[in-house]
């Protein structure tokens, strides 16, 4: 089965594609956009990677506990199963972040590159967390 992951932020969110035969996980890119350009742009993510199940990360704070952005990223991937008839899963993001940022501290890149690929290698390990729980 074919995954497309969504770490889904206010200004930039992150995407990573993978399955669950080989369960690795890939970072594919970070979109700027919100709104109406950001479901565009996960439309073309969707065509282009045909998964066959979404997952998206979902906010929890440090207890376990939802925080109050959960509602609004369960309501986006209510919306987000509708638009394309996939299932939806929900993973908890917790320290994915923190996980993208420790993968690329000595990597030689700058601020600004970090910056541009942190949230699609914090989709990569959200849906490497997926793929190992199942």
């Amino acid at each position: 089965m074919r995954y497309l992951a969504i770490d889904l932020g206010d200004v930039r969110t992150g995407i990573a594609s993978g399955d669950d035969v080989l369960r690795l996980a890939t970072p594919v890119k970070v979109i700027e956009a919100s709104g109406d350009a950001l479901w565009r742009a996960l439309d073309a993510a969707v065509t282009e990677h045909g998964p066959d199940a979404i997952v998206i990360g979902l906010p929890l704070h440090m207890d376990g506990r939802e925080s109050p952005r959960s509602a609004a990223v369960r309501a986006f991937g209510a919306a987000a199963g509708a638009r394309w008839s996939l299932p939806v899963h929900f993973q908890d993001e917790r320290l994915t972040s923190f996980d993208a940022d420790q993968r690329m501290a000595r990597s030689g890149r700058t601020h600004a590159q970090k910056k541009a690929i942190r949230d699609a290698l914090a989709a990569c390990a959200l849906l490497e967390d997926f793929l190992a729980s199942r």
